[in-house]
Formats: structure tokens, C-alpha cells, sequence
């Protein structure tokens, strides 16, 4: 009887939207939730943690041979989009996405032969302006060479990376939206021209997102966007704010694994001014 009850009280809690006739947990596009996919953002590797967005190219490389070793799938961004969007069937037990956020040139160098080494598939995200100008980011030829290969999709970061929320307190109503407009409408072109590719999916510079922009994006034609908030990716979520984990300054101590199955989520800060979070299910 107590187990009864205590079943009742937990429906009883849940938003009547989340539940069908039949009592069964459902997303907002009315499918059966799955279980959540941990989507993991990267921006920059090296030899050592040189500042709070780099990523230690060998704790890159103990993440992929640790998902290799204990059975996860390594899933294409563009599938879990398409399984939420009704398109695909589910995505496999124990999935993981990869995605790298700025076009770093270590992208290139240290994180692409690993993706190759291990058959992994991974999905970029850009802002146009930085290609072929700024020293520190990759060449369009590079990128092509990338995209050759199968593994890599390349996708948009907006056309500068600007910060919304300060422009918004900066520029008049018509001038922010025409900005907002610009950077989503101008990364789409160009990306769309340089790789002779579909540019639907979207990463919001600095995390940053309100309904208006998830407005402008979906007029844009953009079908999903992303975030940086930590936790596993389900259907409940709304396509244009999916969550990501950050991995940033995180060294082999970070490597253990959750319970139950469950993700184990954990952060660590080794002096730097943001914790690393590593994201892994045994």
C-alpha cells in the first residue's frame, strides 16, 4: 500500500502536460521520453590547461578510449536532431555527442586525428568571421579537409559570436533585431556556400537565449540550437535550446564513472576560475 501511494504522489506531481491518458511520461512533441543523451562542448586542446577552455589533448584522448572500452555509441549531433524531430528512431543505449564550439585551430591539430584515430563523429560549430582572419582559428581549407572525411559537421555559431544580451542593452529595438537577423542569416550563407551543405543547427554564442531569438532563429530556418546548460539532452527539452556540457580544464582525475548506469556529472576546479565537468555512464 505504501508503494502505491507513494507511485500516486509522484504522478501527482508531474505537470499534467508530461503525462498521457495511459500515465506514460511524455515530451512536448507528444513521443515517449527517452532516455537523455549527453551532448559535450569543447573549445580549445593542448598540452597543458593554458586557460580555462582547454582541454588537455591526451584527457581528450582518455575520454574517447573510455567510451570505446565501456560501450558507448558515439552519435552524429544531426541524428539525436532528427530522432527528435521525428525522423529517426531512437537513438542507441549509452549514445554521446560531441561538439566543439569557435573554430580553434587545435581543432585541427589535436582534435581531429583523435576523432580519425577513433571513428568518431563530431560536430562543429563556427562563426564565419574568424575563418582565414583570426590567428588563432582554422582555414576554410582546413575545415574542407575535415568535412571530406565523414566525420565532421559543420555548423553555425552565429557570424561574429556576439554577446545578445549586450547588445540588447546597448542598441535601439529595430538595430538589435536587424543585428540578431544578420548574424543568424549571414553565418547560414556563408557556411551554407563554402561547404555546399545543409546549416540548420546552431550554437548560441555564450549560451545566451530568449524566446526572441529563439524567434529569429527559427525564422533564419535554423530547426535546433544549443546551449551550455549541464545536464542530458531529452525530448522534453525545447529543439531550440538543447543543453551541453561544458569539458573545459579537465585532466585524467576527472575520469570516473556514475552509478546505476546513471551519469556521473562532476566538477573539479584545479586553480582555474571555471570548473571542468566531465560527463560519463558505467
Amino acid at each position: 500500500m505504501k508503494t502505491i501511494l507513494a507511485i500516486l504522489l509522484v504522478v501527482a506531481l508531474l505537470p499534467l502536460s508530461a503525462v498521457s491518458a495511459a500515465g506514460e511520461l511524455k515530451g512536448p512533441n507528444g513521443k515517449s521520453r527517452a532516455e537523455g543523451v549527453p551532448i559535450l562542448l569543447y573549445h580549445r586542446f593542448g598540452t597543458e590547461v593554458a586557460d580555462s577552455m582547454t582541454v588537455t589533448t591526451t584527457y581528450f584522448e582518455s575520454q574517447l578510449k573510455h567510451f570505446k572500452d565501456q560501450g558507448y555509441t558515439v552519435i552524429p549531433l544531426r541524428e539525436l536532431v532528427d530522432y527528435h524531430l521525428g525522423k529517426r528512431p531512437p537513438t542507441p543505449p549509452r549514445s554521446v555527442v560531441i561538439t566543439a564550439d569557435d573554430g580553434h585551430k587545435s581543432v585541427y591539430t589535436d582534435m581531429f586525428p583523435l576523432l580519425k584515430k577513433y571513428h568518431v563523429p563530431a560536430t562543429l560549430f563556427l562563426y564565419p568571421s574568424a575563418l582565414c582572419n583570426a590567428p588563432y582559428a582554422m582555414t576554410w581549407e582546413q575545415l574542407k579537409e575535415m568535412k571530406a572525411t565523414g566525420l565532421l559537421d559543420l555548423q553555425s555559431h552565429t557570424f561574429w559570436h556576439p554577446n545578445f544580451k549586450k547588445e540588447k542593452r546597448k542598441l535601439g529595438t529595430d538595430e538589435y533585431e536587424n543585428l540578431v537577423e544578420s548574424q543568424l542569416k549571414k553565418a547560414k550563407v556563408r557556411l551554407e556556400k563554402e561547404f555546399n551543405a545543409r546549416v540548420d543547427m546552431l550554437a548560441w554564442p555564450f549560451g545566451i537565449y530568449d524566446e526572441g531569438l529563439i524567434q529569429k532563429a527559427t525564422a533564419a530556418g535554423y530547426v535546433a540550437a544549443f546551449t551550455m546548460e549541464r545536464r542530458d539532452a531529452a525530448l522534453s527539452d525545447n529543439l531550440l535550446a538543447l543543453p551541453r556540457y561544458l569539458i573545459a580544464g579537465t585532466t585524467g582525475k576527472n575520469v570516473r564513472a556514475g552509478k546505476n548506469g546513471g551519469p556521473g556529472i562532476f566538477s573539479h576546479n584545479h586553480g582555474q576560475k571555471s570548473a571542468a565537468v566531465g560527463v560519463f555512464k558505467d
